[in-house]
């Protein structure tokens, strides 16, 4: 239905604005450059969800001054004026058939005090300079019906999608939704279904609130109707699925009641009737048995919609810390480090001294003094709401600490303030994600724009469909253009939205160590295939979202192996196709691209470190292979740690039939017979260099006796030394599939394998353990992991005989 009613009104629009221009032009001459009037649909007719009775709302633009080519010339304004004038007066005038429309222009720059018409110029200046709030609301559901629009878009869309997280738009629409509260109370329109509590302007606003907020970062809420701007926030896991599926239910029955009540007499009106034969003609109307029946329904709808909007307007209600730590912020009072660690000790926080000096120290600096007004009232809210966060955590006086560095490193982006100030439930999850990762807390402190994760709603993990983050990423990436600054940013904030998602899985024991290297390696994949994709079309053209033919990057070590961690760099090599010899420049520029777009620092961080040097004679070979070179290099010249690092080498990005050639090599390479016993001392012998030129210390899980390479080394022996008899080696399966398969196949006794796969796996652990507190190393305490490593020393006795 409204769908149909806004189809009619864009026909009778249209078709009143060529008759007015024909008529205009016959007396006055036809604009300069073939101008037309542009016409912007605003309110219900632009988000083409029209009532029969609703009013349309217009504002008429003209792209540019100019004057038209008649005898009697008029400049553009003056005639599009009247051609505006005349086509309101075709529509909406009544005659002895009635009106089509009623029409409504206040929504024009200036309201009712401004020009009928504005050029596009006139329009951007007021946008840009004297617009008020409210109208990035209004201007949401702004739709060109008559013209091209993408010059009025190019305007409109930067005024209201803000390129931030514009969080700090809230207390605007709870100002704007409060007037709007108090004139239907002054009008006695408490039962107005449109601006009476749990209406539909609350509904709306439910919905919008996260599309003015987050839709200069997320093209896919940059939508006019309502109903479809739902369905996207649902989907984003913005709000939960059973309130996005109760508002959903509610919209629609107060729009269909609307109908009903604007049938009645043909009045635009919200208003319940009163009188009896009415009410019971509008109950039958909605299908139920009668007025108190139809008046429940309306209630329990009513009830979701208020739910859902005072879960997210409602201003958070202070705790205990906020009277206790009153003295940390009254101007009255200079910050007393032993009054506020007895308060804090109050709140229940174990070792209150050293947060009670940061936080001292905190409102005594510059930093604080230099907040505006807004922000520091946000910030002396936020302070007591952290240390309550914080108390709630095993980990209380740490966990202050880490939010305190998180307030701190937000500085002066207000945003980010009224982020954490407005939802207590994104405060409360970082306190728990910093209580459990020094590492994630970083995260969120050098990234404050990864909060917005944190208000979407809480789920179990389910295993991620890359190729569709793939598909959406591409999407983001094509809108920015050529813009590489921003496109650097998007691929940034695409990954660190995923690693905190997984992150938060993984520390929430819903990821085990292995699926979660297996997600972030897919992550690196696909980031790798985008940014091959990007760097390409500097060279060769196209549209970027593809990587070019007969390329292809290799991944080695923990990409490879599937191991990556949260901070591991990425060792990769680059080969072309024979085919592509003649593209051999363009494409060593393609890859010298690729690895600056990974390790280029910007305002979002480093994508990725890369290591170059497995390439084929290392850092003084070529940046890019051919084929057939890697071919002979890895045959003829290279050394045996190079076959080793073979082992986990796995085609990660670019052109897959290059990368199913890879494959073939790697495993004709790997089953190619070899002295065995040059080969265990040639390993033995790498392992000994390194041992002798790391000098790392003993207890360090890694290079210890016993620890990480120690395990590596001896799987990576026997795929060596074995898998021209049993090629079920040469899979890429990681070292613990890999070890089952040796004792499966005989080749180390069962019991060996098995307790080296599980040793390999607690091994893991225990570093990723490390890694979630930022230590650079696992350094172990006496008897610690003592089995584990007896059961790696056990399978080297097995493999090398030493």
């Amino acid at each position: 239905m409204v769908s149909t009613a806004t189809a009619l009104a864009e026909i009778a629009v249209g078709s009143a604005v060529r008759a007015a221009h024909a008529e205009q032009a016959e007396v006055y001459g036809e604009p300069a450059r073939d101008e037309r009037l542009l016409v912007v649909g605003m309110g219900k007719l632009g988000g083409g969800e029209l009532n029969v009775s609703s009013d349309i709302d217009l504002v008429f633009l003209h792209r540019a001054e100019g004057d038209t080519g008649g005898p009697r010339a008029l400049s553009h304004h003056e005639f599009f004026t009247r051609v505006g004038k005349r086509a309101i007066a075709l529509i909406a005038d009544v005659t002895d058939a009635g009106f089509v429309f009623r029409v409504d222009m206040r929504l024009r720059p200036f309201g009712d005090a401004g020009p009928l018409v504005s050029s596009l110029a006139a329009l951007e200046n007021y946008l840009v300079g004297q617009a008020r709030p409210w109208e990035r609301y209004a201007w949401l559901k702004g739709r060109v019906i008559n013209g091209p629009g993408e010059e009025v878009d190019a305007i409109v869309r930067p005024f209201v999608y803000r390129r931030y997280l514009d969080y700090g738009l809230l207390e605007s629409l709870r100002d704007l939704h409060g007037r709007i509260q108090a004139e239907a109370n002054r009008r006695g329109r408490s039962d107005d279904i449109k601006v009476g509590a749990g209406g539909i302007r609350e509904c709306e606003f439910a919905v919008q609130l996260f599309q003015l907020v987050r839709g200069g970062r997320d093209a896919g809420l940059q939508l006019t109707s309502t109903r479809e701007a739902l369905a996207a926030v649902g989907e984003r896991g913005l709000v939960p699925p059973e309130r996005v599926a109760a508002l959903r239910l509610a919209y629609a029955f107060l729009r269909r009641l609307e109908h009903r009540l604007q049938y009645y007499d043909d009045q635009q009106t919200q208003a319940l009737p009163v009188e009896p034969a009415h009410r019971a003609a509008i109950a039958e109307a909605m299908g139920s048995a009668d007025w108190p029946a139809l008046l429940a329904e309306l209630d329990r709808h009513r009830d979701a919609v208020q739910e859902a909007f005072n879960a997210l307007f409602e201003r958070r209600t202070a705790g205990g810390a906020s009277a206790l730590l009153a003295r940390l912020t009254d101007p009255q009072l200079s910050p007393d480090e032993e009054g506020l660690e007895e308060d804090l000790r109050g709140t229940g926080l174990a070792d209150p001294r050293p947060v009670a000096e940061r936080l001292a120290a905190f409102v005594r600096s510059r930093r604080y003094r230099s907040l505006s007004g807004a922000s520091r009232t946000r910030v002396d809210r936020l302070l007591p709401a952290a240390m309550e966060a914080a108390v709630r955590e095993e980990t209380g006086s740490q966990t202050a600490i880490r939010l305190l560095d998180l307030i701190e490193a937000i500085d002066r982006r207000e945003s980010y303030f009224a982020l954490l100030d407005e939802y207590p439930q994104v405060l409360a999850r970082a306190a728990h994600l910093a209580a459990r990762s020094r590492w994630a807390a970083r995260l969120l402190a050098r990234h404050p724009i990864l909060l917005d994760e944190l208000t979407r709603t809480a789920a179990s993990f389910t295993a991620t469909d890359w190729a569709e983050e793939r598909r959406h990423l591409a999407g983001e990436c094509a809108s920015l253009g050529e813009d590489t600054e921003r496109l650097m940013d998007q691929l940034r904030h695409f990954k660190q939205r995923h690693v905190l998602r997984l992150a938060i899985a993984d520390l929430e024991g819903e990821l085990p160590v292995m699926a979660l290297s297996d997600e972030l390696s897919a992550l690196a994949d696909l980031l790798l295939d985008v940014v091959l994709g990007l760097a390409a079309r500097a060279m060769f053209g196209g549209d970027g979202l593809s990587p070019p033919e007969g390329f292809a990057v290799v991944g080695y070590g923990k990409l490879g192996g599937k191991e990556l961690g949260y901070g591991s760099d990425l060792d990769i090599v680059f080969l072309f196709d024979e085919s592509r010899r003649a593209d051999a420049e363009k494409l060593s520029r393609v890859a010298q691209r690729v690895n600056t777009w990974l390790t280029s620092h910007t305002s979002g961080g480093v994508l990725y470190e890369t290591d170059l040097r497995l390439r084929p004679d290392g850092a003084s070979g070529l940046m890019v292979s051919s084929f057939p070179a890697f071919r002979d290099y890895q045959s003829t010249r290279a050394w045996t740690w190079e076959h080793q690092a073979l082992t986990r080498a796995r085609f990660c990005a670019g052109d897959a039939r290059l990368g199913e050639r890879f494959e073939e090599l790697r495993r004709e390479l790997l089953a190619a017979p070899r002295d065995e016993a040059k080969l265990r001392a040639e390993i033995l012998a790498m392992r000994e260099k390194m041992r002798a030129e790391v000098k790392a210390d003993p207890r360090d899980l890694k290079h210890a006796d016993g620890g990480v390479i120690d395990l590596e080394f001896a799987v990576q022996a026997l795929v060596l030394a074995e898998s021209c008899r049993h090629p079920q080696l040469l899979d890429n399966k990681g070292n613990h599939t890999l070890l089952h398969r040796a004792g499966e196949l005989g080749i180390v006794p069962m019991p060996v394998a098995a307790a080296a796969a599980d040793a390999y796996l607690a091994l893991r652990a225990r570093t990723h353990a490390a890694s979630l507190n930022d230590e650079d190393s696992v350094l172990l305490a006496e008897g610690e992991l003592a089995a584990e490593r007896e059961a790696v020393k056990r399978l080297r006795r097995e493999v090398f005989g030493a």
